[in-house]
């Protein structure tokens, strides 16, 4: 079994900065790209930022110049530090990874679930 498990999140004062983690864990052959989502209240969920194996990165508009993915392959973990927080940076954010895990060696799309980030003075 795979699992994916995010930590970090906080209450934050606005422009206060916080970092995120997702680590994935079981019997896992390979990770590829990682994701990390986020949902506000009423809204849809949205990306927020992408990382593929060989270090590759990509930001929502909302987010560049703010939030840094990264991750540690040797340890299966995915990181968001996330700086000048804002009010509408509040969400609850989910990581995403596909994995192939040893039993089929395809990958399949985890999702972890979830840790709450709310920015408010």
């Amino acid at each position: 079994q795979v699992q994916l498990v995010e930590s970090g999140g906080d209450l934050v004062q606005p422009g206060g900065s916080l970092r995120l983690s997702c680590a994935a864990s079981g019997t896992i052959f390979s990770i590829s790209v990682m994701y990390w989502y986020r949902q506000a209240p009423g809204k849809e969920r949205e990306l927020v930022a992408i990382i593929d194996r060989a270090g590759g990165t990509d930001y929502a508009d909302s987010v560049k110049g703010r939030f840094t993915i990264s991750r540690d392959n040797a340890k299966n973990t995915m990181y968001l530090q996330m700086n000048s927080l804002k009010p509408e940076d509040t969400a609850v954010y989910y990581c995403m990874a596909l994995i192939a895990p040893y039993h089929d060696l395809r990958e399949h799309d985890y999702w972890g679930q979830g840790t709450q980030v709310t920015v408010s003075s």
